[in-house]
């Protein structure tokens, strides 16, 4: 048994997918061989991994696993179940299979202190029990609330921008004040991106054309593509932490050319410069990279474009299946008119004025943006899984809370404070979930995933040692070093 997206969530990107039987997962597993586009891998040389995974075809057909089709990861070989057992594991490796050694794997510890690993000897229980543990107030959504938070976000960043237009001469020698402002005014239009982020979800209203409309205006006025991203965003939740149809963020497998790339360059450079190097390309260009080309999303995937809805798979897997082609074209339009409004900013006030009072901004929110979905899913003791090891909820309880502090849980409606209770069910209004995540501690203590670790301090740890992944008995486990091929 596996979870698939089924008819019902292609047409509400809200449903919660329900397990079918996938006689297809299988063939799937045979095109392993496919890149897959890891985002701190992909940002770290920018260009030459947007050259290549240009290049890349949308799925290599062909490549032989271990596991032939029609064979589940219980009945392998003797042969490779003595492997195994002797600490060794075999992944992808461009069009052939590689092993590993996994006995010389080090595994690192974050503030988790390991909480997230051995999900095997837990016990997960039903999505209808979880649901069931989290009280009932916590799923009403109040139109008028969720309309006066989002007000509130854009009064902020709007009057942040006045301010600045009306007082900062826009001069070489007020550079300082404008990167303030940068920070400031991006900070908050983090929490209109958030806003929208609870329409997409129909956390925001039960007006769906209210929702719809706050939701499409906000994000296409931070260059986002509102339907596109909440289809794509929909199948992250539905597939969170599983190594082949996750979306953002699915770290490379050891041993496919993505993660080779990255180690090489980590050599070059020696692991400090490349940290400091690897952060700034993650933050700088990871979102407008993803959205253009789908790196780290799910292998299975292929080559997406959240503003081409014909790139990538166009089959089982497809990101823009059906009526969201039509979609995904109704997005580009409000994002066109955006650029078209900058543009005529630009040739009447200069582009300097633009650079400064809209740019510097945009680019503050998309490090808000990709910081709180990377450290969210993401941490050196925080596995994936594949096939029948993996399952909705454990895939929502391998979320992480981390402590973000009281200034931007306000301004940032406690998206990463409050984000397991979000993947388990992402209609509770961000106004409910300190509730439902109190509920949820209290109810799965074992399961709940909280790490005190300061921010700083884990974003370095992130950047640094998830490299790659690893497959260590049913989990596929961080590794920031290559290990040595088995005999």
């Amino acid at each position: 048994m596996t979870q698939e997206i089924v008819p019902s969530t292609l047409s509400n990107p809200t449903a919660t997918p329900r397990a079918v039987v996938d006689p297809a997962h299988a063939r799937a597993r045979s095109r392993l061989a496919r890149r897959t586009h890891e985002m701190s891998a992909v940002v770290a040389v920018p260009l030459a991994r947007a050259r290549a995974v240009a290049r890349a075809p949308s799925a290599r057909r062909g490549a032989m696993m271990t596991m032939t089709a029609g064979t589940s990861a219980r009945r392998i070989s003797p042969s490779l179940a003595r492997l195994a057992a002797r600490g060794r594991t075999t992944t992808a490796h461009g069009a052939a299979d590689a092993t590993y050694d996994t006995s010389a794997h080090e595994q690192l510890m974050s503030g988790l202190k390991g909480a997230a690993l051995n999900a095997k000897e837990k016990r997960f229980p039903s999505m209808q029990e979880v649901l069931s543990n989290i009280p009932k107030e916590c799923f009403e959504r109040d139109t008028a609330k969720s309309l006066a938070y989002a007000l509130t976000s854009t009064a902020i960043t709007l009057a942040c921008g006045a301010l600045a237009y009306a007082f900062v001469p826009l001069q070489a020698a007020y550079w300082p004040v404008w990167v303030a402002y940068a920070f400031v005014t991006g900070t908050a239009a983090t929490g209109c991106w958030v806003a929208a982020h609870e329409c997409g979800h129909g956390a925001f209203s039960d007006n769906k054309t209210v929702q719809d409309t706050v939701g499409y205006i906000l994000h296409s006025l931070l260059l986002v593509p509102y339907f596109s991203w909440q289809r794509s965003h929909a199948v992250h939740h539905s597939r969170t932490n599983h190594v082949l149809e996750g979306e953002t963020h699915v770290p490379a497998r050891l041993g496919t050319e993505d993660a080779n790339m990255v180690f090489k360059l980590r050599g070059l450079l020696g692991e400090g410069p490349f940290t400091f190097l690897n952060l700034i390309g993650v933050f700088a260009l990871g979102w407008p990279i993803y959205l253009l080309t789908g790196a780290s999303g799910g292998p299975v995937r292929g080559k997406t474009n959240h503003f081409l809805p014909f790139m990538g798979e166009q089959g089982k897997h497809a990101l823009f299946p059906g009526k969201w082609a039509k979609k995904v074209w109704q997005s580009d339009v409000g994002v066109i008119a955006v650029l078209g409004a900058l543009a005529a900013w630009a040739a009447h006030s200069g582009i300097a004025t633009v650079m400064a009072l809209y740019v510097g901004p945009y680019m503050v929110t998309n490090f808000w943006l990709v910081l709180y979905t990377w450290l969210q899913h993401t941490d050196v003791d925080v596995p994936h899984f594949e096939g029948d090891d993996w399952n909705l909820v454990k895939g929502a309880f391998m979320t992480i809370d981390r402590p973000y502090g009281p200034v931007f849980d306000f301004l940032h409606h406690r998206i990463g404070s409050t984000h397991v209770a979000h993947h388990i069910n992402h209609t509770i209004p961000h106004y409910h979930a300190k509730m439902a995540t109190e509920a949820l501690q209290k109810a799965y203590p074992d399961l709940y995933l909280y790490d005190p670790t300061p921010i700083a301090t884990a974003t370095w740890r992130v950047g640094s040692k998830c490299i790659a992944i690893v497959k260590k008995g049913d989990e596929w486990v961080f590794t920031d070093k290559e290990l040595a091929r088995a005999c």
